[in-house]
């Protein structure tokens, strides 16, 4: 038997003691010289893994960890037709496993005796932060690693407002423009703005909460970002919308924002994710400080449910995508706030929607795959579909969220909220209060 057979034999032989009992999603596994393994028979399937050579099973699988496997597919050791979504069940089932020790050495005797292939793909490597996390020069560093890459880019697969956060639905059927409009006059709503109101957006990304909440409720905001990439097109779409005397934009660090006490209103989308828990008391110290007594903070973020499983350390997403992210229990954020002096008036878990959310951004991916591999590159591409897809499972099971908070700076006690919620939802969306 030559060593090419070896390799298919040695690889039909483990998908079979891997997967040969999993029954939750067919799927099949199409091996470099056109070889087919499938779950089950005659039955359709979810997604095909398609292994690129020899050894690409020694590339997934050894050492295990979720790492290890989106390298794989990154690097183009493996590829994934079809269904993504349903992809990672099987991962899961595969990486908790419970395999016996000696089962582990049985497997791993079989991976090393297949090729030791390496594939060249060309892309970003890892990224590399140098120092400690969470320090102003080292937040700079992670934002430019994932955010400034071309805004063309984003463009292809983001609403055209290019909104990059959760999407607020109203059934599971709206477009993703439609969902993105209704989640901008949601935080409005719930920040009750006014005209001539002086609001600051924390990382305010290509400006699109900027924009809308300026045109549609005159209120004058200050946007804070630390990708040149974003802010310079956020100035251009401020710009074109004749919106200069109302928005502006500074490229600074949170830690360095002044105009202390000068803010009706705080808000932040999505950044809050990068801030880390060791720095929770400065930022909500750093706000409460940008505020006037009376006003109000709305902070729009991802969190990690107290019982999720921590994958060991370094993960896919830290490595690849978010180097300096940090996600922890929304419990853990609302005694921070607390701390700082904040009063809590609400909390809001959106998690579903960020399932529709991404489901939008993966199709869209997806559909202008070889525009986005001939603006970026073919790891780029991966990078951002395993992410993107991997996080849908996430939200799925729960073991990640998305809050929306919202607190209050008291004066002397007074808190100046309503007594119901009746003005977030008196009048249907689209149309001002």
């Amino acid at each position: 038997m030559t060593t090419f057979d070896n390799a298919v034999h040695t690889t039909m032989s483990l998908l079979h003691d891997l997967f040969g009992s999993y029954q939750q999603h067919n799927f099949a596994v199409r091996l470099w010289d056109g070889t087919v393994w499938k779950v089950e028979e005659g039955q359709p399937t979810r997604f095909t893994l398609v292994l690129q050579h020899p050894g690409a099973l020694r590339k997934m699988f050894l050492p295990l960890s979720e790492l290890t496997l989106g390298e794989a597919y990154i690097y183009n050791d493996f590829d994934i037709e079809g269904d993504i979504e349903s992809v990672y069940a099987v991962a899961d089932y595969f990486l908790n496993g419970g395999w016996s020790q000696m089962e582990l050495l049985s497997y791993a005797a079989r991976l090393l005796s297949l090729p030791e292939t390496t594939q060249v793909a060309d892309g970003p490597s890892a990224a590399e932060i140098q120092g400690l996390l969470h320090t102003e020069k080292t937040d700079q560093q992670a934002a430019v690693y994932h955010y400034d890459r071309s805004n063309d880019f984003y463009k292809l697969f983001l609403d055209r407002s290019m909104l990059y956060t959760c999407a607020y639905f109203g059934t599971p059927e709206d477009s993703i423009d439609t969902a993105q409009e209704r989640k901008l006059e949601y935080l409005c709503r719930k920040l009750r703005l006014r005209p001539g109101e002086r609001v600051m957006d924390i990382g305010c990304g290509w400006g699109g909460f900027m924009i809308y909440a300026a045109q549609h409720y005159g209120v004058e905001v200050v946007g804070i970002s630390l990708s040149q990439e974003q802010t310079k097109l956020a100035r251009e779409r401020i710009k074109k919308a004749g919106l200069e005397q109302l928005c502006r934009i500074d490229i600074c660090d949170y830690r360095e924002a002044k105009d202390y006490g000068r803010y009706d209103k705080l808000v932040s989308v999505g950044m809050f994710e990068q801030v880390g828990e060791a720095m929770l008391p400065t930022y909500f110290q750093q706000a409460w400080e940008l505020l006037r007594p009376g006003g109000v903070f709305l902070n729009h973020a991802i969190s990690m449910h107290t019982l999720a499983p921590v994958a060991p350390e370094p993960t896919f997403i830290h490595r690849y995508v978010f180097p300096s992210g940090e996600l922890f229990p929304v419990h853990i954020v609302l005694r921070a706030a607390e701390m700082s002096g904040f009063e809590v008036r609400d909390v809001e878990s959106l998690r579903e929607h960020y399932v529709y959310t991404l489901r939008h951004w993966v199709r869209l991916l997806e559909e202008h795959a070889e525009e986005i591999r001939r603006i970026t590159d073919e790891v780029t591409y991966r990078i951002w579909r395993l992410y993107m897809s991997s996080s849908i499972h996430q939200f799925k099971l729960g073991r990640i969220g998305i809050h929306q908070t919202l607190l209050v700076k008291p004066d002397g006690g007074r808190s100046g909220m309503p007594l119901t919620r009746e003005d977030w939802y008196s009048t249907p969306f689209g149309k001002r209060v």
